[in-house]
């Protein structure tokens, strides 16, 4: 069986091979002083409260936590944005998963910067089911403890491949969350948490599925 992080491992290996080792050195130098950061240790943990959110989807749409939460526990997947190859590959996951998360009386959001008419084309493109929310400036992604900010040499790098953050996100900050997946039961309380610095790096959707599932979720 072929799992999420098969797939991501097979992305990048490709990358590393068509793509100069100079240029990757810049990728990778990110990586590491994100890491160094700390920022994987301040995200919202488990056992918190998650903060109320009311966000627009894609079609302009008001989408409110706790009227989601009202209805069964609640998987919040942040994404970078569709330009990154990893969260697309990753909400695809999780489209094929859709089916038995309704069935088990859960629910599903995305949640990403970009602006609505990239998320309205993200969604059709990959048939994604569930909400993608538009999230302006990262406000919500800060809450959870996920923003960064870009930093100068990595945003020339991105600029060169035409990855162009501030037109796909609508603001000029060059802040982005790290990818993270939760699990939220319907009293707020937080039963799986996990963010990775390594964009490349994600949890498994069935460790969440577990969580979102177990008895205490409700």
């Amino acid at each position: 069986m072929t799992t999420l992080q098969d797939q991501l491992d097979e992305i990048t290996a490709n990358t590393r091979h068509l793509v100069q080792a100079e240029r990757l050195a810049v990728g990778e130098r990110a990586v590491a002083e994100l890491f160094a950061s700390g920022i994987e240790e301040k995200i919202l943990p488990v056992g918190d409260l998650a903060p109320e959110f009311t966000l627009n989807d894609s079609n302009g749409r008001t989408v409110r936590s706790a009227d989601l939460l009202a209805l069964g526990p609640l998987i919040v997947k942040f994404f970078r944005g569709r330009w990154c190859s990893y969260c697309v590959t990753e909400l695809e996951a999780w489209r094929d998963l859709y089916g038995t998360i309704r069935e088990r009386e859960a629910l599903m959001v995305a949640i990403g910067p970009q602006i609505g008419r990239q998320s309205d084309f993200m969604a059709g493109q990959h048939g994604l089911p569930f909400p993608v929310l538009c999230d302006p400036g990262n406000l919500v992604a800060e809450q959870f403890g996920l923003i960064y900010t870009v930093p100068d040499y990595h945003r020339a790098y991105y600029l060169s491949i035409l990855v162009n953050i501030p037109f796909v996100n609508g603001e000029k900050s060059w802040r982005l969350p790290i990818p993270a997946t939760y699990v939220i039961a319907k009293d707020r309380r937080v039963l799986f948490a996990e963010a990775h610095a390594d964009f490349r790096v994600r949890p498994e959707p069935e460790e969440a599925l577990a969580a979102a599932f177990a008895p205490h979720s409700r």
